[in-house]
């Protein structure tokens, strides 16, 4: 269903990024962001099925500034491997690559643009809802908005956990999001734990993930259609 091509930022800096268009028009564009194993076959499959729902599916390979087509699995290496690649990035500069996946979503649609995002694209969608401006944002558990708590949204963003994510304290959540930011909607899942929305990982959760993602979905709709 998808397609490559290369978009640009706004320093010049030219990154891959993959994308699935629906069959009809587009309800709105949707920029993807990936986990910390690159554009990997799972977040492209995800990709594909924003793009089934209507979306104009965009997902940017933010990896490309410190290594090109990565393109990892779930195994312990290559786990440490995407952490590795996190540390080696920068913040600014992934803000920069999502802020050009934006604008070519929102080209490319005709239609207002949001944000969703899984992991470490959990925490990229939070930074993007208080940094830049896409019309709405959804973060999948997240492990680094806590830290940045203090920043306020400018869109409206949803924030989805797995109750047993044994990297991300449900007391941290609590009482540096929450607390500061009682009107963002945070759901906590039963017995599911740090990427729970993946079926391609041992911690997948095929109840939890259907649920946030039906959240997940009409959130999306009630801001973007």
């Amino acid at each position: 269903m998808g397609e490559r091509v290369k978009l640009q930022a706004s320093d010049g800096h030219e990154f891959d990024a993959y994308v699935a268009r629906p069959a009809g028009e587009p309800i709105a564009g949707l920029v993807v962001i990936q986990e910390a194993f690159g554009v990997n076959s799972h977040i492209r499959s995800v990709t594909d099925g924003w793009a089934k729902d209507g979306f104009l599916a965009v997902a940017p390979a933010l990896f490309d500034r410190v290594e090109r087509g990565v393109d990892l699995t779930y195994s312990a290496e290559d786990m440490q491997r995407g952490m590795a690649l996190i540390r080696r990035g920068d913040t600014a500069d992934r803000l920069k690559d999502v802020a050009a996946a934006l604008d070519y979503a929102r080209r490319e649609s005709g239609k207002k643009a949001g944000i969703i995002g899984y992991c470490l694209g959990g925490s990229v969608a939070w930074l993007a809802a208080t940094r830049l401006d896409p019309a709405v944002a959804v973060g999948y558990y997240g492990g680094q908005i806590a830290n940045f708590a203090g920043e306020k949204p400018k869109a409206p963003i949803m924030l989805h956990f797995g109750s047993e994510d044994h990297h991300i304290p449900k007391e941290d959540v609590d009482a540096k999001v929450h607390a500061v930011h009682p009107e963002v909607p945070i759901f906590w899942y039963e017995g599911a734990g740090h990427g729970f929305n993946c079926n391609d990982r041992a911690t997948y959760n095929a109840a939890a993930a259907k649920l946030a993602r039906e959240r997940s979905l009409e959130f999306l709709k009630k801001h973007l259609a």
